[in-house]
């Protein structure tokens, strides 16, 4: 083989790897500096990212526009004061600091089963919000061990003490799902900081809308 040969053949596999590399690159990223975000959900690790298909559409199961209201009506933009409603890229920060250690965090699909089995936001648990709403029958005793063992708050001689309770980040099906706001108002009423309640308004509708990925709940 000639030198010139060698150049050649070396430039030629230069070049197929560099296209394989630019190939496999994600050209549908979440902004212009991030890519994707790895959380652990449960005991797996799980990278979210968007949908690369540019042909890609919204999952079937949140095409509709129209859904009976009541109860599907539209949801307010502020929900209550002191409560921040928060997008994709504020959901996607809680998620990775919590991925990152930070206990005081938790993000909650507050759906019931049927639905969260469609997928839900990996990182998430699913409390739904039947659990945290006295009309559904939920005892007080079930409503306080909540608020004890997942949420960290403490029962102090029959005072609740929020000041260590975790940051809750709640979402369900979009802006036209009461299921996080009805959680959300639920949990100011038994005290709870709003300045530690961040609500997801857009919900699983806006995330599927933005082929972000989605997980089987954990059993």
């Amino acid at each position: 083989m000639t030198r010139n040969s060698s150049i050649y053949k070396g430039l030629f596999i230069f070049m197929f790897s560099l296209m394989g590399t630019i190939l496999q690159a994600a050209t549908v990223n979440i902004t212009a500096e991030i890519e994707s975000v790895t959380v652990q959900h449960g005991n797996t690790q799980v990278t979210i990212k968007r949908n690369q298909a540019l042909d890609n559409t919204i999952n079937p199961a949140y095409v509709k526009t129209s859904r009976k209201c009541p109860p599907f009506c539209i949801q307010p933009a502020n929900l209550a004061p002191g409560v921040d409603t928060i997008g994709e890229l504020e959901v996607l920060d809680y998620l990775q600091q919590r991925g990152n250690g930070d206990d005081s965090i938790l993000i909650i699909d507050t759906r019931l089963a049927d639905w969260v089995a469609k997928g839900t936001i990996p990182g998430s648990i699913n409390i739904p919000w039947t659990t945290l709403n006295w009309e559904q029958d939920t005892d007080s005793i079930t409503i306080g061990e909540m608020l004890q063992e997942n949420f960290y708050a403490k029962n102090l001689m029959g005072l609740w003490d929020f000041s260590n309770a975790r940051t809750l980040i709640l979402f369900c099906n979009g802006i036209w799902c009461g299921e996080a706001s009805n959680s959300i108002l639920q949990l100011l009423k038994y005290g709870y900081p709003a300045n530690k309640i961040k609500w997801y308004r857009g919900g699983m509708q806006s995330w599927e809308s933005l082929g972000l990925t989605t997980i089987a709940p954990v059993k």
